[in-house]
């Protein structure tokens, strides 16, 4: 039996044609791009892309309950646990019990929490424009929309 030798660096890489008529390859392809850049980025901050949205969402809803959070990151709640404990370990933000309700607890961002956020806010924004370098800013603007236009399509009502 013959072996195949494995393809190398300096291979090319095979045709995907068939792949690249479908959105979601397309999609997957350039969110391994993004996420490539990023990662080591919030890395050097002591953040994972899990911790680094949730951070973002409770500085920007101080005192949200762990359960409108994970509505918010669309995870489950223990997912949403794990995520708060790292958080507060690192006193980025502090969990608070909530009055009258026994079993809710409210986020809050402490001050290196809100500090440390500034800071992966500026170097995301730097790594957005990095990566987005080939588009108009009308274009990054265009696709912001249309990502945002496909999820809500998808997504349940919410209003009640």
């Amino acid at each position: 039996m013959k072996r195949l030798k494995p393809a190398t660096d300096t291979a090319p890489l095979p045709k995907d044609d068939s792949l690249r008529q479908f959105i979601g390859y397309n999609m997957k392809r350039a969110y391994l791009v993004i996420d490539a850049d990023m990662r080591p980025m919030i890395a050097a901050l002591g953040l994972r892309p899990a911790t680094f949205s949730a951070l973002a969402i409770i500085v920007e809803n101080p005192d949200i309950t762990q359960s409108a959070l994970g509505l918010a990151l669309s995870i489950e709640r223990s997912g949403v646990v794990l995520i708060v404990d790292e958080l507060e370990a690192a006193d980025l933000i502090s969990r608070n019990k909530v009055e009258g309700d026994r079993r809710s607890y409210a986020l809050r961002p402490t001050l290196a929490g809100r500090k440390l956020w500034n800071d992966a806010q500026r170097r995301v924004l730097d790594h957005d424009n990095r990566v987005l370098a080939p588009l108009t800013p009308d274009e990054r603007t265009q696709l912001r929309d249309l990502l945002n236009r496909i999820e809500a399509a998808q997504a349940p009502d919410r209003t009640g």
